[in-house]
């Protein structure tokens, strides 16, 4: 395994259900000999990637703080669509969640969400948590704004039988048709998502902006009112992602 490979898989052991490590239970979860982890190990504590803890075990480091910083004010997505989402929620006068959304590697990742004040919406999106590929209007609003080709191998990569890679393209082709996705139950129960994509291909960026409610504030006519409300700030958040990425080479 090459270097930033093992210090990737080390890093990505550390969640909420178990933030310390030793060493030789890094080994043994990434089955790589102790003396190299402890190596590895030993650089990223130099970096500050992570930080000594109790008892010989380690924890995640504040390198990953700062690196969250450098992100959400160079990256053009969640730089101007951060706020944009704070405008949404004060635009809908619903309890909902706002999210932002894009690609990432297999799977779709939440780079920005903002919840309406004492929110009864319980949903799985958060900043930074990667989400199912196939399930939710986020994630398919994304998947349909693909290239064909690299869309077919998207789905392929899943191991679904061909029946159902048939059945989710063609969805997917009605959802870039139509320019929006709304899935009821299909990644939290009893939320509804709401989705509309966000695209500048001359800066690759392929993202959707989300609102999520309970079906319950969700009848037919609040539905239309949020997907109206939704998609000129997600046609604005475009064309500014287009105009900043000309000013910048200008």
């Amino acid at each position: 395994m090459a270097g930033l490979d093992r210090f990737v898989e080390i890093l990505r052991l550390f969640d909420e259900r178990k933030p310390d490590w030793t060493i030789q239970e890094m080994a043994s979860a990434t089955e790589v000999p102790a003396s190299t982890v402890y190596r590895t190990v030993r650089e990223l504590v130099g970096q500050g990637f992570l930080d000594p803890s109790i008892e010989a075990h380690y924890r995640l480091g504040a390198a990953i703080i700062e690196f969250d910083r450098r992100l959400r004010i160079s990256d053009p997505l969640i730089r101007e669509g951060d706020p944009m989402l704070a405008e949404v929620l004060d635009a809908v006068q619903v309890p909902c969640v706002a999210v932002l959304a894009r690609l990432y590697r297999d799977q779709v990742i939440c780079v920005a969400d903002h919840r309406t004040p004492n929110s009864a919406v319980q949903t799985s999106y958060e900043r930074g948590r990667p989400m199912p590929l196939l399930r939710g209007a986020t994630s398919k609003t994304i998947l349909a704004q693909l290239p064909k080709a690299r869309l077919g191998k998207v789905v392929k990569a899943t191991g679904h039988d061909r029946a159902l890679k048939d059945d989710m393209i063609a969805e997917l082709v009605t959802v870039r048709r139509q320019g929006y996705a709304i899935t009821r139950s299909e990644v939290d129960t009893g939320l509804v998502g709401i989705a509309v994509p966000v695209s500048c291909a001359e800066a690759a960026i392929n993202a959707s902006m989300s609102l999520i409610v309970r079906a319950s504030d969700c009848s037919e006519s609040a539905e239309r009112r949020l997907l109206m409300t939704l998609m000129p700030v997600a046609d604005m958040l475009s064309r500014k992602l287009l105009d900043g990425l000309t000013s910048h080479q200008s």
